[in-house]
């Protein structure tokens, strides 16, 4: 069931269990049910603290419960945990026997602290990259707070009841039966929407930080980058993000960084923060910022206002903020969204099996989706607003050698059609003017490229056209100490390597900057 080395990774994690833990089934004789039952039993031999007993008499089938013997601290997953939940499961396993998980006490506090039943249910797909970090989170909440209860349903394995509540787009969670959220949530996202009082603790707790010598905003491999270099300067360095690893995390595979012959983005991003982490690093996630103030402006340090109202303050910024999907801005791509419009192919995908999709967009990224797309789902439409396709000429080659995919060219999009739940088509017309049609299909996947994240600093820092921030080959912007790198800026490329190398190179001029300044404090801690 599980090859050598999954077997291998599973015994070794399972080291740690600390009390023995049942896996209590629910299975069936379906194909997916004998699945289930051979992981569980392969599950068992590899520690003896683990049990598989095929008792469960939970209402979905397949199913298994993890739970702590002689207590009723237990999760659940409906469907086999394999693929991007494999870690999920093992991590479940640590927790449940009483591991404790890896987050600060304050959050474990929290979780404890909070006095509702709450019943989550998250359905998943096992290609779904942003699916882990909302399975595991909730897990954790489950096994800390015996008011919480949470399970991970596979959508492959229940398809009937993905239909039925009409879910397009993974992970999406239920929390006592209703609609709680949709894609990528982190643990303090979570704790953010069933806790009234999180934002006044959060931004409480944030202002009490000292100030930094260098602040990085932005986690991905920019602001990883950056964060490195300045705090191996042993210079007091913080870093702030809404989610770790930036587009690192929304990114399949990686197969072009240098000495890294392939990866996937979510475990590139699981490394960054885990090499920044060795280092002195304030890392502070699940925040975002608002409004950049200058020091010429408050008359001594730059501050970095956040959306939850807190204020940070630091001698030098290095702006490391990304990008985020370009949108189609046309009526009902926002109405749709989750509900048939959808970005990340690789998640969402699995949900239009069978069905009829379009793909918006036909340069590299669009070109790979739909190629992706093809082997899953019913029919491709790809849709390019331009005369010609951007997409590498290979890409193109296979793409055309498809036989369910068509290709409109010259084509703009007028509207996402829909019947007030679900896409249901696509209306689109030729670019040069004349009467739109509509393609009836089921789905709609934007890959149309990217949006710098730099609203917050308009009023402040240079940017061109595109809403790029202007710097200079030493990343420096034209507010003295403030600095930029990777996908805001006007980086001519927008790679991961060109990424890191950016952040690098702010950060060594962020630091230059310092030294060259006068410090009255004597905050500066020189190499």
């Amino acid at each position: 069931m599980l090859d050598p080395t999954s077997l291998e990774q599973l015994s070794s994690v399972l080291t740690n269990l600390r009390a023995p833990i049942e896996l209590v089934s629910t299975l069936d004789e379906s194909p997916k049910g004998v699945q289930m039952a051979e992981l569980l039993d392969e599950v068992a031999t590899t520690s003896d603290k683990v049990t598989h007993v095929r008792t469960g008499d939970d209402a979905r089938r397949p199913s298994f419960r993890i739970v702590r013997s002689g207590t009723d601290v237990e999760v659940t997953f409906a469907g086999s945990p394999l693929g991007h939940e494999f870690p999920s499961l093992m991590l479940a396993m640590l927790h449940v026997s009483g591991h404790p998980p890896k987050i600060d006490a304050a959050m474990v506090e929290q979780i404890q602290s909070l006095d509702t039943d709450l019943h989550f249910e998250t359905y998943l797909s096992l290609t779904c990259q942003n699916c882990p970090d909302v399975v595991q989170s909730l897990n954790i909440m489950s096994v800390l707070n015996p008011r919480i209860t949470h399970t991970a349903i596979e959508g492959g394995t229940f398809e009937a009841e993905v239909n039925d509540r009409n879910i397009q787009a993974v992970p999406t969670v239920y929390l006592n039966g209703e609609l709680f959220g949709s894609g990528r949530m982190s643990l303090a996202d979570i704790l953010s929407k069933v806790d009234d009082s999180h934002e006044e603790k959060a931004a409480a707790q944030l202002a009490e930080r000292d100030p930094y010598e260098v602040l990085v905003v932005g986690g991905g491999p920019a602001g990883a980058a950056a964060a490195l270099y300045t705090a191996r300067k042993g210079i007091r360095t913080g870093i702030i993000t809404d989610r770790f690893g930036g587009q690192l995390l929304d990114t399949m595979a990686i197969e072009n960084y240098p000495s890294i012959t392939h990866t996937e983005g979510p475990r590139m991003a699981a490394d960054l923060q885990q090499h920044v982490q060795a280092y002195d690093v304030d890392v502070i996630t699940s925040v975002q910022a608002s409004q950049l103030v200058p020091a010429e402006t408050t008359g001594g340090m730059h501050t970095v206002e956040l959306t939850n109202g807190a204020q940070l303050t630091s001698r030098s910024v290095v702006i490391a903020s990304g990008a985020r999907w370009r949108t189609m801005d046309v009526p009902g791509e926002q109405e749709y969204r989750n509900a048939g419009v959808t970005f990340c192919p690789h998640c969402d995908g699995p949900l239009f099996k069978g069905k009829r999709v379009a793909v918006i967009g036909g340069g590299n990224s669009g070109v790979e989706a739909a190629i992706d797309l093809a082997g899953i789902v019913g029919h491709v439409t790809v849709v390019e607003f331009l005369d010609e396709m951007k997409a590498d000429q290979v890409l193109q080659d296979k793409l055309r050698s498809l036989p369910n995919v068509d290709v409109l060219l010259g084509r703009r999009t007028t509207e996402v059609v829909g019947d007030g739940t679900r896409v249901t088509g696509l209306a689109h017309a030729p670019r040069d003017g004349g009467e739109a049609v509509v393609t009836e299909l089921d789905g709609v996947f934007v890959q149309i490229g990217l949006l710098p994240n730099t609203e917050w600093v308009a009023d402040v820092l240079d940017r061109n056209q595109h809403g790029e921030i202007l710097i200079d080959s030493r990343g420096a912007t034209n507010v003295a100490g403030v600095f930029g790198a990777g996908d805001c800026t006007t980086i001519s490329y927008k790679q991961i390597t060109t990424a890191s190398g950016s952040g690098a190179t702010a950060a060594l001029t962020a630091f230059d900057h310092l030294i060259r300044s006068s410090v009255d404090d004597g905050a500066l801690v020189e190499a």
